[in-house]
């Protein structure tokens, strides 16, 4: 006997088989098949042929891999008994619920154990949620559970997956399928810098416009692991997790983190729609829906820990004059915080910077019509702080651990620090009306523990639940805690602790893989970076940051005239565009010349769109090579027009028509030809605007 089931949206369709009572295993993944379609003849005609060398019949890659079913690759569960003993699980079929996508459930009679997978298609995202549940009848010690496992394609060469570091967050790698095993875990306790838990498997040919890819996202906030393993037989697979040994106790329930899952028949954008469409709309919750996306400054970069109320009231002055709409206050208010080496979790306001509190400050930012924000790093704590002094027994790891920065971490699993930390966070909310908090965690752990995850995420969702309308933050010495198991929780991250514009292009571009606009911050850094030492040109800073969710993050008192009239016309033109780009997909484009790095922000019916054409650095060739577009009705009209015409530098010294007119071409032009853009400098972009005049007859 044969069981099978089928997942569908208009994309793709996912079809799941079993004989007997195994585990099912994933059979068909990619373009809907019709809906007529004989499943099980689907089963049989997947099935490998046995030869020589082999057992006589291919152990099932099944959504859990069973070594004792005699699998040859990892395994989907690595568990011991309360006594230590190494189990060899054995699943058989118990039920299956379709209410709400499918749950399969399976049971191990004789090792006491359930083993419960989830799936749940979304028609509008094309993300299929999984999870995997295991169940126990006395407490167990869990090595590794996978979340579903999926089949990777096997008309692929290569995969796609991300590491990074401070001020250099997701960078691409692409490692070519081999016998063996693509293993990434993360040890540190949080996201992190270092690898990102996300994966796209791209068919061979792929490019970001064309060809098939599948797309993985693990979305937890803790260590993870990555398995991508070709067998020996050919066929390979991919499982995510937790890290190994994440959970230091015995328990009788385990579960996976959500692992988000798309197909997509339009190149590695329809996997970046896909996971951009389905944070911002599912799993972002967005205290006013329909607010638009207000300008940031943040006074980080113009005054560090050095806090002096008449020239943070100047500094506010200036920023609301440039366009700001929110002011945060970043580290430096409280305790004794005049460096990074004391007073965190002393959150109480420091009377030597603030002698009437932060009341005179924050009526100062709402006068000038800006809301507040305020920066907290709770999970963290200096030995030289008062609490530490008082509850040393609260920090996680031993007494002799390495320090980050000058810091330990509080342990999140104790209860008395959760409510410590709340009743310290919600009194600053209460006795001021905070709009934002910029939630830091600047280390990573001194051992990976599920349990702190856990721990974080309740205090979050305790201070969402008291405070629904103030918006979080997720930063992490920038990118280090990025996922959408944080992002059921906050509403942006800080995508780079890098203002480096040239950098911020690349990251930004590469995040946009699985992050919208709307979520993700970037911010108009100093004139010498910070962080780079690097000088750049402010009408590219400024483009750049309007790429995302736009803001300020230097000391304006350093900004010329010329500079405030860039500055200021550019936030001008994002407040402008806001209203549609905040739900505009990222379509990252396939460029003809290697430095320029370019996308295109276009609505979700295609009437309007806009492209970044970044050059981040200097063109082989003479003159730029046409830009392709893409996503555009192929026989309807567009009217095209440079949004930054007059940023022409004198040795663009040609007629190009776009410097001095609108033109109005056929999408098939714009995808096929592309557009050909005037000559510029290295570490400029173009802004190419597009609407819609005439639709195909």
């Amino acid at each position: 006997m044969t069981r099978t089931y089928r997942l569908d949206d208009d994309r793709q369709t996912l079809v799941l088989a079993a004989r007997n009572n195994r585990l099912h295993e994933v059979v068909y993944w990619g373009p809907a098949l019709p809906m007529n379609e004989d499943l099980t003849t689907i089963h049989a005609a997947g099935a490998l042929d046995v030869t020589g060398g082999m057992l006589d019949e291919n152990p099932d890659l099944s959504i859990c891999p069973e070594a004792t079913r005699s699998f040859p690759g990892q395994p989907g569960l690595i568990i011991r008994d309360t006594d230590g003993t190494p189990l060899l699980p054995k699943f058989c079929f118990d039920s299956a619920d379709e209410t709400d996508g499918l749950t399969l459930s399976y049971s191990d009679a004789d090792n006491g154990l359930q083993l419960t997978v989830s799936f749940k298609p979304d028609p509008h995202t094309h993300i299929i949620t999984c999870q995997t549940t295991l169940d126990a009848d006395r407490p167990m010690h869990l090595h590794w559970l996978a979340a579903p496992v999926l089949p990777a394609p096997q008309q692929s060469d290569e995969m796609i997956d991300f590491s990074g570091r401070w001020c250099g967050e997701f960078q691409p790698n692409r490692t070519a399928w081999s016998a063996g095993i693509r293993y990434r875990e993360n040890r540190t306790g949080r996201t992190g810098h270092e690898h990102f838990p996300g994966l796209i498997v791209p068919c061979t040919g792929a490019t970001n416009t064309q060809g098939e890819a599948y797309g993985f996202h693990y979305g937890w906030s803790g260590g993870h692991r990555m398995i991508a393993e070709e067998l020996q037989d050919g066929r390979r697979q991919i499982q995510w997790g937790h890290a190994a040994r994440m959970e230091t106790t015995a328990a009788m329930q385990f579960k996976t983190a959500p692992l988000y899952i798309t197909y997509s028949d339009s190149g590695l954008n329809g996997c970046a729609v896909a996971f951009q469409r389905h944070l911002r709309d599912r799993i972002v919750t967005w205290p006013k829906p329909d607010a638009p996306r207000p300008v940031h400054y943040n006074c980080w970069e113009a005054v560090y820990f050095d806090h002096k109320l008449p020239v943070l009231k100047d500094i506010a002055d200036r920023a609301a004059a440039l366009g700001a709409e929110r002011f945060v206050l970043d580290d430096g208010w409280f305790g004794q915080r005049d460096d990074d080496t004391r007073s965190l979790s002393d959150w109480t306001v420091d009377p030597r910077k603030y002698p009437d509190g932060l009341g005179p400050l924050v009526d100062h930012i709402h006068s000038l019509g800006m809301t507040f924000g305020i920066w907290f790093e709770p999970e963290m704590i200096n030995e030289d702080s008062d609490i530490h002094r008082a509850n040393p027994h609260w920090a996680l790891g031993s007494e002799d651990q390495t320090l980050g920065r000058q810091q330990k971490a509080l342990n999140m699993a104790l209860p008395e620090v959760r409510d410590f930390l709340y009743d310290r966070m919600s009194k600053i909310l209460r006795d001021h009306d905070v709009d934002y908090i910029k939630w830091d965690h600047n280390r990573v752990l001194p051992m990976p523990d599920a349990a702190q995850t856990r721990g974080s995420y309740a205090l979050i969702d305790r201070l969402r639940a008291d405070f629904p309308n103030t918006e979080i933050e997720s930063c992490a010495s920038g990118g280090g805690r990025i996922d959408f198991g944080i992002m059921q929780r906050t509403q942006r991250v800080w995508l780079s602790d890098s203002n480096d514009a040239l950098e911020r292009l690349r990251i930004q571009h590469d995040a946009a893989l699985f992050l919208p606009l709307s979520v993700t911050g970037s911010h108009v850094g100093p004139r010498i970076c910070h962080t780079s030492g690097r000088v750049l040109d402010i009408s590219f800073r400024a483009w750049v940051a309007a790429q995302r969710h736009m803001g300020f993050e230097m000391d304006p008192r350093e900004l010329d005239a010329h500079e405030i009239a860039v500055l200021t016309e550019v936030t001008t033109w994002w407040k402008h565009n806001r209203h549609w780009m905040q739900k505009a997909d990222i379509l990252r484009l396939d460029s003809a010349d290697p430095a320029v790095i370019a996308e295109q922000h276009m609505t979700q019916n295609g009437d309007q769109f806009v492209v970044f054409a970044g050059k981040s650095a200097t063109s082989d060739q003479i003159s730029p090579r046409p830009l392709r577009l893409t996503g555009l009705a192929p026989d309807a009209t567009y009217k095209i027009s440079l949004a930054n015409r007059t940023s022409a530098p004198a040795l663009s010294r040609g007629n190009q028509i776009l410097k001095s007119s609108e033109i109005e071409v056929s999408g098939t032009y714009l995808m096929h030809h592309g557009l050909t853009l005037p000559w510029t400098f290295p570490d400029r972009m173009w802004v190419i605007e597009g609407t819609l005049i005439k639709d195909a007859t």
